[in-house]
């Protein structure tokens, strides 16, 4: 799927992200289909990714389910591997990023030598890829064009974003839903080194929305050699969409102006797609099952699955 073209019943709105076919039904509900667009930098690269929305959507929905006793969650039902169906709520406009290793953004911070990172204090003396004391939140604002930036727990609350109350529970619910990401990840012989959560209300209830622990939105080590590597300086073998990132900048692209995306050749599609497939195995310790639905035969699925909910 590179893009839907679904119609529904009752549909009030549309929105098309970089990678998500998002329909609002009668302000209540909300069908996300998850397609094969893949996003780098900000862009949405020209050729699509075979089974890459599947893989998203299915990690999400098992991840989502094996969180629901921490938070109540966004999901209704997931009828088809691409699609899944879940409640409208009122977005928070911040994404809660949580971290438990110095890693990415944070290291890239820290090797200038700042030692603050959205207004969390890093210790001194951490290498790269180190794991925290504790893990830290460094929160984003949720830009729906260009880049997310960065923004204090302080700033949320004195800038009217978030409440006080919201913000102290969205800090509890993100510190758990890490803590059990963490221990999933390590049944898989994996560390969740960092991922980001986004929430939504409705009424007084907070629900996490979107989704969570995907190779997407999170970043993943294998834990055997993690020690090995740490002491040797060298770099961790990593679970996430960043080979993507670094296959980009190897070939001179990393979203600047007057800069080409590079050629995506069969072959990297194709090693792409295995990639893909390869991380949902990981994650999940589940087979993966393709699914070739035709585009009228999902939306004949998701029609089903809307009548029951109405």
């Amino acid at each position: 799927m590179l893009e839907s073209n679904f119609k529904f019943p009752g549909q009030t709105a549309f929105y098309k992200g970089k990678v998500r076919d998002v329909y609002t039904i009668e302000d209540k509900l909300m069908v996300m289909a998850v397609s094969n667009r893949i996003s780098a930098f900000d862009v949405v690269l020209p050729r699509p990714i075979p089974y890459k929305g599947q893989v998203l959507n299915q990690v999400a929905a098992i991840m989502l389910d094996a969180t629901k006793d921490i938070v109540p969650n966004w999901v209704k039902a997931t009828p088809t591997p691409n699609v899944t169906i879940g409640l409208k709520c009122e977005t928070f406009p911040v994404e809660m990023v949580v971290r438990g290793n110095l890693t990415g953004h944070a290291w890239r911070t820290y090797k200038t030598g700042q030692r603050v990172l959205c207004g969390v204090t890093m210790p001194e003396g951490l290498k790269e890829n180190d794991f925290f004391p504790s893990p830290i939140i460094t929160p984003t604002t949720k830009a729906h064009e260009g880049h997310d930036e960065d923004i204090s727990r302080e700033e949320i609350i004195a800038q009217g974003l978030v409440s006080k109350e919201d913000y102290e529970q969205l800090e509890k619910y993100t510190l758990a839903l890490f803590e059990r990401g963490k221990e999933m990840a390590a049944k898989r012989g994996l560390i969740l080194v960092d991922t980001k959560y986004e929430f939504g209300k409705i009424g007084d209830t907070i629900y996490v929305i979107d989704e969570i622990h995907t190779p997407d939105s999170s970043r993943y080590f294998y834990a055997e050699g993690y020690e090995e590597n740490q002491k040797a300086g060298k770099q961790q073998k990593q679970l996430s969409k960043e080979f993507v990132r670094e296959w980009l900048m190897e070939n001179g692209f990393q979203g600047k102006d007057g800069q080409q995306v590079p050629e995506m050749t069969d072959e990297f599609i194709n090693s792409v797609s295995e990639r893909y497939i390869e991380l949902f195995e990981n994650i999940t310790g589940q087979s993966f099952k393709k699914d070739d639905m035709t585009p009228a035969e999902e939306e004949q699925k998701v029609l089903e699955a809307l009548g029951q909910l109405k």
